[in-house]
Order: C-alpha cells, then structure tokens, then sequence
C-alpha cells in the first residue's frame, strides 16, 4: 500500500511507515553489474593454480589478461569472446589453438553465480523491475540464461554487444530508457567506484558493492523487498 506524508511517498508495512525514495520518486528497479556482483569473485588460489600451470611469473595472469588491448577491444565489442583469447592464448604462453580453447574452457568453467546475491534478485523479482549492466565481452546474455539467470531481468546491457562501456553516461542513459524510468527511480550497483559516481552524476542512486550482506543491508534503507 502507497501513502504520502509530507509530500513524500512512503510504504505501509507491518513495520509502519517507512519512507524509501528520495526528492519524492519512487524508486522503481534496480540495475546490477555483473562480474564480481552476480558472477563470484574468484579465489586468489584459482588464479595461483593458473598461473603455476602456465609457468607464470606470481600475481601476473590479470595483467596480462585483462589490462590488454585485447580485452578492451572485447570489451567494446571489437573482438568476440573466443578472438580475445586466441590474441591473449601466446601471451599465457599456450602455442596452439587447441591449447588456448582448452585453457579458456577450463577458465570459464571456474566461473561462478554468487549464491547469496542470486537469493536478492529473486526476492527483489516481481516487484521491481530489473537490469544488468555490465563491461563484458559480446554475448552476456548467454551467459547469464546458462546459469538460468536471465528471467529475471527486463534489459541485459552488454558492452561488447553495445559498444560503450561504463562509466559513459551514455550507457546509463539507454538502460533507463530502456526501463522507462527516471535516474531518481532506479538504483545502481556496482563493485567500483568509478562507476558509482558515474551514476550518480546523473541522478541516480547507487551503492558500492563489496558483499552480499552489505548490499541487502544498503538497498534495505532504499527499498522494501
């Protein structure tokens, strides 16, 4: 039930009264980043046993993944998923193509939904609406039906698919647009920072991930679920 009080919209609950929008809108989805907040931070052991397997140096697989040209280029959606590792397979030192599949296989397969998040969106479905907006190579979408996550959300926004990556404004722009919401009536979250205040530099709300308990306690003082 929706009442007012003091020209703010509050909800009714068994708690009483409790107010969960600000400069009076309500606040209507929510938008999820997706790797580290849906998808598991891998543990630092996965990346030693990679890295030791490769006959790597400590601490410098990410490195050499993921501050590549490469994975910019997959990012904004110039490479697909299996071209970023084939370019990046003989920088890990892999020399042939069935070396490189095999690796990438095995590197996919350690990724994981983060259970206790995936219990928030399920409680959270149904009542508001939701997306994913995510700096990801092309192809989420197929991701996230993999692990039969993709039900949930109204809009998947891709940057590979797209070809703009966060913190671009315009990326939030076309998932509200998308949701036909304001940025007051939607909350963003994400796991860094660069992307939070981007957000929040065009109005909407946004909180910084770093556990699923501390998310259900932050979008609690937001939102009702």
């Amino acid at each position: 039930m929706i009442g007012t009080c003091h020209g703010n919209e509050v909800i009714r609950t068994r708690f009483g009264h409790r107010p969960f929008i600000r400069r009076g809108r309500l606040l209507k989805a929510v938008v999820f980043d997706f790797g580290r907040v849906i998808s598991s931070q891998k543990p630092q052991s996965l990346f030693c046993s990679y890295e030791k397997d490769l006959g790597l140096p400590g601490g410098s697989i990410n490195t050499i993944m993921f501050e590549s040209d490469a994975w910019q280029d997959a990012l904004l959606g110039r490479k697909t998923y299996d071209e970023f590792w084939q370019a990046i397979g003989p920088r890990l030192g892999l020399k042939s193509r069935s070396s490189v599949l095999a690796f990438q296989r095995r590197y996919h397969g350690d990724e994981r939904i983060n259970g206790d998040v995936l219990k928030i969106i399920r409680r959270l479905y149904g009542r508001y609406r939701l997306a994913v907006l995510s700096n990801s190579p092309p192809g989420l979408s197929r991701w996230l039906a993999d692990w039969d996550a993709h039900r949930y959300f109204d809009t998947v926004f891709c940057s590979g698919d797209e070809g703009l990556m966060k913190p671009d404004e315009r990326v939030f722009h076309t998932v509200l647009s998308r949701l036909g919401l304001m940025p007051s009536e939607v909350v963003f979250i994400d796991d860094m920072q660069e992307h939070i205040d981007a957000a929040r530099a065009i109005g909407m709300h946004a909180v910084l991930f770093k556990t699923a308990v501390a998310l259900e306690k932050e979008l609690r003082e937001l939102i009702p679920f």
